[in-house]
C-alpha cells in the first residue's frame, strides 16, 4: 500500500526582509544642539540629526544629517528705558522735578542774599545748564510734523493764538514750556539780584517776583533802583 503524505508549506521568498518594530521600521532620532557664543550678543545654534536604521539585509546604519547653522541675534537690554514711562508721567515728573530744583535759589537770594554761599551759587551756571537739556529732552520728546505748522500758521510765517493753543494742548508741550519759563525766571532773577547788590538796592521783593511774575518782577526792580537813587540824591543836597 502506497503511503504518501504531503506538507503544504508557505513560499518564503529570498528577498531581503526588513523586520519592522510595532509599527514601523525601528528609528532612532535624536539631535544634538550645541550652542557656540558669538560676539556682539549672537548665539549660533548647531544641529545634527542622527537616524539610527537596522534590517536582515543591510545590517546597521548611522546617517548623519548635519544642518546648516543659524544665528540667533540676543538684545542686550540697559538700564531703565524711557518707553516704561508714559508721556503724561515723564511730563509730570518733569514738572515737579523742575519745580523744586529752582526753589533752593530763590530761598537763598530772598533770606541770605549777602553771605557767600548765595555770591557762589548764583555765580555758578549749573542750574541753567541743567533746565536746559531738561528742556531740549522734553522738546525732543512733544515735537510733532505738525509743531512748526502750529507755530507758524499764519502765511507770513508769525505765530497765531489759535495755533498755540492747539499745540499747547498737549502736557508735554506744556511741561516742556514750563521748565522754559523756570530757566528764564530764574536767570532773570539773578540780573536781579547781581544788580541790587552792585548799586546797594533791596531785591527780596523783586526776586520773589520773578518766580512766578518775572516781568513784574523786572518792573519793581526798576521802579525800585530808581527810588533808591532819587533817595540818595536828595542825601547829598540836603548835606
Amino acid at each position: 500500500m502506497a503511503f504518501s503524505s504531503s506538507f503544504c508549506l508557505p513560499l518564503v521568498s529570498l528577498k531581503p526582509i526588513r523586520l519592522r518594530h510595532n509599527v514601523g521600521e525601528q528609528r532612532n532620532n535624536f539631535a544634538v544642539r550645541r550652542l557656540i557664543s558669538r560676539p556682539v550678543g549672537q548665539l549660533a545654534r548647531r544641529e545634527t540629526s542622527f537616524c539610527c536604521d537596522w534590517s536582515f539585509a543591510r545590517g546597521s546604519r548611522v546617517i548623519i544629517t548635519p544642518k546648516v547653522p543659524t544665528f540667533i541675534h540676543c538684545r542686550k537690554s540697559f538700564g531703565v528705558h524711557a518707553s516704561w514711562l508714559t508721556n503724561s508721567q515723564i511730563a509730570y515728573n518733569a514738572f515737579t522735578l523742575g519745580t523744586a530744583a529752582v526753589l533752593p535759589f530763590y530761598t537763598v537770594m530772598v533770606f541770605a542774599p549777602k553771605a557767600e554761599l548765595t555770591k557762589k551759587l548764583m555765580e555758578s551756571s549749573i542750574p541753567y545748564v541743567v533746565l536746559g537739556v531738561l528742556y531740549a529732552y522734553l522738546l525732543y520728546l512733544s515735537w510733532t510734523p505738525d509743531t512748526l505748522r502750529l507755530m507758524f500758521a499764519s502765511k507770513y510765517w508769525l505765530p497765531e493764538l489759535p495755533g498755540i493753543a492747539k499745540m499747547f494742548s498737549s502736557e508735554m508741550t506744556l511741561a516742556s514750556a514750563w521748565i522754559h519759563l523756570l530757566a528764564v525766571d530764574l536767570f532773570a532773577a539773578r540780573q536781579v539780584f547781581h544788580d541790587g547788590l552792585e548799586n546797594q538796592v533791596e531785591t527780596r521783593h523783586s526776586v520773589s517776583l520773578c518766580l512766578l511774575f518775572c516781568p513784574i518782577g523786572i518792573v519793581a526792580h526798576v521802579i525800585t533802583k530808581a527810588l533808591a537813587a532819587n533817595t540818595g540824591n536828595n542825601r547829598k543836597r540836603t548835606h
